[in-house]
């Protein structure tokens, strides 16, 4: 027996097997659903209840629940029996003759006329599904919540390991929801062009973000009755896959989803939770983040934006207060913002309580600038020019006193202020530590460029021929030893990074007030070597590709201008290190606060310490190939080049503080050495999760492939800093030789996984150009 809906509005059952086959795949496609709903639309026999049905179950926000999927492979799975096998040729004319056999023959004649036949026909034709294929896996469907999803264009692996598997391991938790994001930057309405005018490119750039809020991706993280699924681990799987594809499309949907829609989740209450929160969400509000000012740029506790409480009129005053208290740089701000998060000095009573954030209407909805601001474009870019960064002046703006973002700190009607943590410093570093999410997804979306470009140059270099032996074939690229010097280290340092970046969101998301600060150092860091990683990455790759690498067709030009801001935006990388240097010597001094400095030396220096970072003679000339392909030689070097330089520079501090010198200026006279301890932490942190990510995996094959990877890894980055290790004694002139040798072997075999490692990174066909079709 049909269910209720099915029985009252038969009409819905010759679409069942598509709709059935396309949400079992678990996504459609903009270009998918615009198709299906005009065909819809022109259907005459068809009337407005079903019609309505129909586009409800088009909504990729609200896709058909297991349920209904469940209820409608039932209806199938009994129809099947009985249906000729001529009806199966094709999901339309077995959707009719589930109709028939149901006994509905007004719909069946009606969808049988040659205009509604054929209708039915494109639709399945633009879903892209072989019918017969389509028939047989819905036959073996058991449970549809759990149906394939895999959309990758990945061969068959060559290699001896499982390359579906490397990419599921690449992916993390939410392997599929990165499935749905490839295949909608798949789709034809993704589909990416070389040349735009700014202004139209602007616009291109707010409809693709706008078909990514029609999915739902939007609002992943924030709570559920306002739409979203209360998952950043989620925003982040999207977000990070954007990447991929233009990165202007990447930021504008960072800007909007994460800064303006993360400061007011996480810099608001209830009250702005419920105003704002579905808004952003769906993209009905765009908005922007405004903390930068252009005369103080990183340090924003010295901002000079004022926002002064009126309390006779419950409002503040929100004014641009100096020259250069101009907001700048500000993404979504010169065409389509409408309110901005804008982060200014509170003052009340006549007191200022330090850096806080207001939500400022700065349009109305015809795109008209409010009175009381200014808005000029920033104007042509390097790169990021599908996204209107502009500047904003704010002349005595007033907005209500509810206006203010008051999770941190609130001012009641008579002007009172007051704030659940008393210590105006520790007020700052915690409202900023909550958007802390930012520096977390910009390296990982830099990190996508960088797999792009990988994936691109290795492809090339394995198609690509040039020189050789007299009446021989030419060389391809990647045969090269030199070739494989210049792009298979960077390969390696795509595989660390991702396993890093995995875990520090992980800490992220789990974080107490306890490891805060930690998370904070960690963010800062992988940020800062990250996406300077990618900008040498992507010239190295632009490189190898010759003149075909300069043509923009070919997607270097694109990934070089657009991931190059990504050094400088959400913290200049060189100060970020500084941070992380700051909250290495905390916890320094912390680990060994009973201890004297005369005491820490002599630990630093003691022969415990020594075997245990490796620093004996023996090991210092060890040259054999086993024991330089160790993970316990690798931690050992890492570490020890760790904690000497955080010994190192503690003591240059102390002798300087000693002796007189203020604690600013004797961190400014150490600076350097401080962001090369901090670099040794990252590369420290990095190694050891790319160990325990290689020792997690549990297919032999795959396992043995990442550690083939890793170990180039390790190798690689002690050969870069072999000088420094010599002048430490750690390693002899004979040994750096040696390792030098491993690296040059190292590159020869992961020579022959090339094309599957890249293929595992998964980079939409769309997005990969012209050169490696």
């Amino acid at each position: 027996m049909l269910p209720r809906q099915f029985s009252e509005l038969p009409a819905l059952l010759p679409f069942l097997p598509m709709l059935y086959v396309a949400w079992a795949d678990a996504v459609l496609t903009p270009s998918e659903i615009n198709l299906i709903r005009t065909k819809i639309e022109a259907q005459g026999w068809l009337n407005e209840p079903t019609k309505a049905i129909l586009k409800k179950w088009l909504d990729p926000a609200n896709p058909p629940s297991p349920r209904e999927l469940k209820e409608w492979l039932n209806i199938i799975k009994e129809s099947a029996p009985n249906i000729q096998p001529h009806a199966k040729q094709t999901l339309a004319n077995f959707g009719i003759d589930i109709a028939r056999l149901n006994g509905f023959q007004e719909e069946v004649s009606a969808c049988s006329d040659s205009k509604a036949n054929l209708a039915l026909c494109q639709i399945e034709e633009a879903l892209g599904v072989v019918s017969q294929e389509a028939f047989d896996e819905m036959m073996s469907a058991t449970d549809p919540q759990h149906s394939p999803t895999n959309v990758s264009t990945i061969k068959e692996p060559s290699a001896p390991f499982n390359v579906e598997l490397l990419q599921q391991i690449l992916d993390g938790d939410y392997h599929s929801l990165r499935m749905k994001a490839r295949k909608i930057l798949n789709d034809p309405a993704f589909a990416l062009t070389v040349e735009q005018d700014k202004e139209a490119f602007r616009e291109q750039t707010l409809v693709w973000s706008k078909l990514l809020a029609d999915q739902g991706w939007g609002a992943l993280a924030y709570p559920k009755k306002y739409g979203g699924q209360d998952d950043i681990e989620q925003y982040f799987a999207v977000f990070e896959t954007m990447g991929y594809h233009d990165l202007s499309l990447a930021i504008k949907f960072g800007v909007q989803f994460g800064l303006w829609g993360g400061s007011v989740q996480w810099l608001g209450t209830k009250f702005h939770h419920k105003w704002l929160s579905k808004k952003i969400g769906t993209l009905e509000i765009p908005g922007c983040f405004a903390m930068t000012e252009n005369g103080h740029g990183s340090n924003v506790r010295e901002i000079e934006t004022t926002a002064t409480y009126d309390a006779a009129n419950q409002e503040f005053v929100i004014h641009t207060a100096t020259p250069d208290a101009f907001k700048t740089y500000i993404g979504n701000a010169a065409v389509h913002g409408e309110m901005a998060t804008v982060f200014a000095q509170l003052e009340t009573n006549g007191e200022r309580y330090g850096v806080h954030a207001f939500v400022v209407p700065i349009r109305d909805k015809n795109g008209k600038v409010l009175e009381g601001i200014r808005i000029e474009d920033n104007g042509l870019k390097l790169g990021l020019n599908g996204v209107d960064n502009g500047k904003i002046w704010f002349d005595h703006v007033r907005v209500p006193r509810q206006n203010l973002l008051n999770r941190f700190g609130d001012v009641a009607e008579d002007g009172t202020y007051s704030s659940p943590i008393a210590s105006e410093s520790k007020r700052f570093f915690t409202m900023l530590g909550t958007l802390v999410g930012g520096r977390i997804g910009v390296p990982k979306t830099a990190l996508s460029a960088t797999k792009t470009a990988l994936t691109i140059a290795i492809k090339y270099a394995l198609k690509r021929r040039q020189f050789g032996a007299a009446n021989e074939a030419e060389t391809l690229l990647l045969d090269y030893r030199s070739h494989q010097r210049r792009l298979l280290p960077y390969l390696a340092n795509a595989y660390a990074y991702t396993f890093a970046l995995q875990y520090l969101t992980k800490r992220f998301v789990n974080r107490s007030e306890d490891d805060a600060r930690e998370i904070e150092a960690l963010a800062a860091g992988f940020k800062a070597v990250v996406t300077w990683n990618t900008t040498a990455t992507i010239q190295e790759c632009r490189e190898a590709c010759g003149g075909q690498g300069y043509m923009a067709e070919n997607r270097f030009a694109a990934l070089k201008s657009d991931s190059d801001i990504f050094t400088t935006f959400e913290g200049d990388n060189t100060v970020l290190l500084q941070l992380v240097a700051k909250g290495r010597l905390s916890e320094f001094k912390q680990q060994f606060h009973d201890m004297n400095w005369f005491t820490l030396v002599k630990f630093f220096t003691s022969n415990a310490i020594a075997d245990y970072l490796g620093f004996s003679p023996l090991t210092t000339r060890n040259t054999d190939s086993k024991h330089l392909r160790s993970s316990k030689f690798h931690l050992q070097a890492f570490r020890f080049r760790e904690e000497d330089l955080v010994r190192s520079v503690a003591q240059r501090l102390k002798r300087r503080i000693d002796s007189g010198m203020n604690s600013y200026d004797a961190f400014i006279e150490c600076q350097t050495h401080l962001i090369t301890m901090a670099k040794a932490y990252i590369d420290r942190v990095v190694l050891e999760q790319f160990i325990e990510k290689v020792y997690a995996c549990k297919d032999e094959p795959t396992r043995e492939a990442l550690k083939q990877v890793c170990k180039l890894y390790a190798l690689q980055t002690i050969e870069k800093h072999s000088a420094w290790y010599q002048e430490q004694g750690y390693i002899e002139s004979g040994k750096s030789k040696a390792i030098r040798r491993e690296v040059d072997a190292l590159c020869l075999q992961v020579r022959d996984n090339a094309l599957d490692l890249v293929a595992a990174f998964g980079v939409p066909e769309q997005s990969l150009g012209e050169l490696v079709d």
